[in-house]
């Protein structure tokens, strides 16, 4: 398994900061949420731990440094979800999904039996199979979003960035997506960073939260040792309670009633 250790990371467009002197660590074989107001820098870091944005600073992913490995092998190590993924039109859900093997093949190497046989191991983890021969297009969003997590898992790396995987999802199929996310990370062995809006959602199926704000880290650590009133306020500028779960005995934020600010 690999983790990724970052120090002094910058990140600008432009004038403008968007990460400003980041030092963070994303452990092995867990689960870490990024949390924070919108703006924060949230998918920056994402891009930028991933080499998809110019950054400064270092990031190591098993104590090598990630910009000197080859952007093909670092493919088969860590693969990363958009928040917002765009599917060729009319493509074929099993084609999606083959796509992710693109990192294993050459020209020397095309498509193989193993591939098919990844692929449909891909699909039958999120539960997708039935909807292999379907055009991604006409599939439901909780449909989409586990076809895309089948591509990522297609392309079999030991680190998994998903960014905002339950954006636009309704409460019952973010459910479905997490639980399925946190299989991942037990079954397989998968570290998993992503990026999460809801609080809540984030104790309950993180082992690590980091939290931003303004470009900066705020905290880091356990949901059960970070989430306070007080970080609440601070970096979200809301009045809550922080009560026990009673389904996970992690963190419940229940903000306060109207007029009791």
């Amino acid at each position: 398994m690999d983790g990724i250790s970052v120090r002094d990371l910058r990140v600008s467009y432009g004038p403008k900061v968007v990460i400003n002197s980041l030092d963070v660590d994303l452990p092995a074989g867990k689960v870490t949420t990024i949390i924070g107001p919108n703006g924060c820098g949230k998918s920056t870091f994402l891009r930028a731990v991933g080499r998809l944005v110019p950054s400064s600073g270092d990031i190591l992913l098993s104590g090598r440094d990630i910009r000197s490995v080859p952007r093909k092998q670092l493919a088969t190590r860590l693969s990363m979800l958009p928040q917002t993924p765009v599917a060729p039109e009319g493509i074929l859900v099993k084609d999606l999904v083959g796509r992710g093997r693109h990192p294993h093949q050459s020209w020397f190497n095309q498509w193989s039996s193993k591939d098919h046989d990844v692929v449909a191991e891909a699909l039958a983890l999120t539960g997708s199979s039935d909807l292999a021969e379907q055009p991604v297009n006409e599939l439901s969003g909780g449909q989409r979003q586990r076809v895309w997590i089948s591509m990522v898992l297609a392309q079999q790396t030991s680190v998994m960035f998903l960014d905002e995987p339950t954006t636009y999802l309704d409460l019952s199929t973010s459910i479905d997506v997490l639980n399925l996310v946190r299989r991942l990370n037990t079954d397989l062995n998968r570290t998993i960073v992503m990026v999460l809006h809801d609080i809540n959602l984030a104790a309950r199926y993180s082992d690590n939260l980091v939290v931003l704000r303004g470009g900066d880290l705020k905290a880091e650590g356990t949901p059960a040792d970070i989430i306070s009133s007080t970080l609440l306020q601070e970096v979200f500028n809301l009045t809550a309670l922080v009560r026990e779960d009673p389904a996970t005995g992690g963190p419940l934020v229940v903000p306060a009633a109207p007029g009791n600010e």
